[in-house]
């Protein structure tokens, strides 16, 4: 009886020691109400790419500055109302391109991927 126990102890422990992880999954929040560029993404640009030696006049470009942000996004199309998934901007946000954005931040402060995505999904208003 020892011997079976032994067995069998010994072949879950080789089971277990097989299993592996290949794959990670991601799980992005989805926002699902309006989201108002002024509202909602502003603050979050304004915090976290608005900032000395980054998103303002003089620093690197896009301008994210709260006046200046909807243009230069727009214009310098970064988003993409076809496709938003494939927007510059959000794509900078999950890490898809690099650098990742916010540089030098936790990934997805104050879920601005999310909102990002949102926006873009409805529209990418200047609301």
């Amino acid at each position: 009886m020892k011997k079976i126990l032994i067995t069998a102890g010994i072949l879950g422990i080789l089971a277990m020691a097989g299993c592996v992880k290949d794959d990670t999954v991601i799980i992005r929040p989805v926002i699902t109400t309006t989201v108002s560029f002024q509202k909602n993404v502003v603050p979050l640009l304004t915090k976290n790419c608005a900032i000395s030696g980054c998103h303002v006049s003089g620093g690197q470009t896009p301008n994210l500055t709260a006046d200046k942000a909807y243009t230069s996004l727009v214009s310098g199309k970064l988003v993409d109302t076809g496709t938003p998934a494939n927007s510059v901007l959000y794509l900078h946000l999950i890490g898809s391109l690099s650098p990742q954005m916010p540089m030098g931040a936790s990934p997805n402060p104050g879920n601005i991927e999310a909102f990002v995505l949102a926006w873009v999904q409805q529209g990418a208003k200047n609301n």
